[in-house]
């Protein structure tokens, strides 16, 4: 479903991802719509995103013999979401792995300097033992994204991997010339960044289009 284009950038690579991307991106596409699509590709999203969790083995008896099983490690992973468009990618992701604890990190973009700005922070207990799925839907100058991978750090968290649907190529150069141990995992990496740091050709705003706001 992903093809392994560095050691840490993977994109998805499947013909369903390709066409609800196209929907995405579909400035005619209404609002209801591009909500529902988005939340079917976080599914497409989440398996190459959770095939870095870790394991743990376990001893367990099926109807016939006792083996050894795996099962996610304890404490459960938790995902991230980067408010307030992650939301969107963060309800699929949890559907998939509805194991997973929830946590939200509440950032935004001054539009004159460009830089993030924190204002909320919501997570659960236990984060430095947890692994994280940290999940926005633009990685445009990577400013947030590293703000959000730094508050976990300052946590403990050791283990993070970033979901997003659309990538810049700055974004992604940002974020890892930061944090070079986090994988990230995109449907889409695109051509550049424009002068107000809007991903093209890009889906516009991820939040006001998921939530009705788009002018």
């Amino acid at each position: 479903m992903s093809r392994d284009l560095s050691h840490k950038l993977h994109i998805l690579d499947h013909p369903l991802a390709a066409h609800k991307m196209s929907i995405l991106r579909d400035a005619q596409t209404p609002s209801h719509r591009f909500r529902q699509t988005l939340h079917e590709l976080s599914w497409l999203l989440a398996f190459p995103a959770f095939e870095m969790l870790q394991l743990a083995s376990v001893e367990i008896t099926t109807p016939l013999e006792t083996m050894t099983a795996q099962t996610l490690s304890d404490p459960a992973p938790c995902i991230v979401s980067i408010l307030r468009a992650g939301n969107g990618l963060a309800d699929g992701f949890s559907q998939i792995c509805p194991e997973a604890s929830l946590g939200h990190l509440g950032l935004y973009r001054d539009h004159d300097t460009l830089q993030p700005v924190s204002y909320y922070s919501s997570l659960p207990d236990q984060m430095d033992k947890r692994q994280v799925i940290l999940v926005d839907p633009m990685l445009a100058t990577g400013g947030s994204a590293t703000m959000a991978i730094e508050t976990l750090r300052n946590m403990g968290v050791a283990d993070v991997v970033f979901a997003c649907l659309v990538a810049a190529p700055e974004g992604v150069a940002a974020l890892h010339g930061a944090h070079p141990d986090v994988p990230i995992v995109t449907a889409a990496l695109d051509r550049e960044l424009n002068d107000q740091a809007y991903i093209l050709p890009g889906l516009g705003d991820a939040g006001d289009r998921l939530y009705g706001q788009a002018s």
